[in-house]
């Protein structure tokens, strides 16, 4: 009798009523209007720089319709906040400096963010020659010191891979190891 009468409470107290959420609260998302939105964005690109793809999946994300969108993005470009050039300047310098990516892999990521050819090359101009050709030979130097392999054809094969993996041409790769290890 007693195990029933547990057994019916807890029915009972699992019948809740729902709980009303605010209007803005639908499926556990917070609904915006087009100035939260474009106050939110603002927040996100002064943060860093960010490609107009990132701003558009953001927007996505907080599930704003087209014109809200549109309206947003042309807001945020005439106030500076988003531009794409200023985009691919920092992301070129930082990816180069930092983790010493070559041109190659560079525009591989640009293109996977939609940034246009010409604006691609605009931030490329950002890489000095004589400082990508130094990266390149210091990269080599470092990873060859690493590679213990008594075969110099796999040591250098293991050292133009790793090389071409970080997104530099081959045809520099392959005179950067012939003057390393000879």
């Amino acid at each position: 009798m007693l195990f029933l009468l547990v057994d019916l409470y807890v029915n009972i107290s699992n019948e809740r009523p729902e709980k009303s959420y605010p209007e803005k609260m639908r499926n556990g998302q917070k609904s915006y209007t087009v100035e939260e939105a474009r106050q939110k964005l603002m927040h996100f690109c002064a943060y860093r720089d960010r490609s107009q793809k990132e701003v558009e999946d953001k927007l996505n994300d907080m599930r704003m319709i087209a014109e809200a969108k549109e309206k947003i993005i042309i807001s945020l470009m005439q106030d500076g906040f988003l531009n794409e050039e200023r985009f691919a300047r920092s992301f070129v310098r930082g990816k180069f400096r930092i983790k010493k990516w070559g041109r190659i892999k560079i525009t591989q990521e640009l293109k996977k963010r939609e940034i246009s050819s010409p604006i691609i090359k605009l931030g490329l101009s950002e890489i000095r020659e004589q400082d990508y050709q130094k990266a390149l030979y210091e990269l080599a130097e470092k990873k060859s010191e690493k590679i213990k392999e008594p075969n110099q054809y796999k040591k250098k094969k293991k050292l133009a891979d790793h090389l071409l993996r970080k997104g530099y041409e081959s045809h520099l790769v392959f005179d950067c190891i012939n003057e390393i290890t000879d």
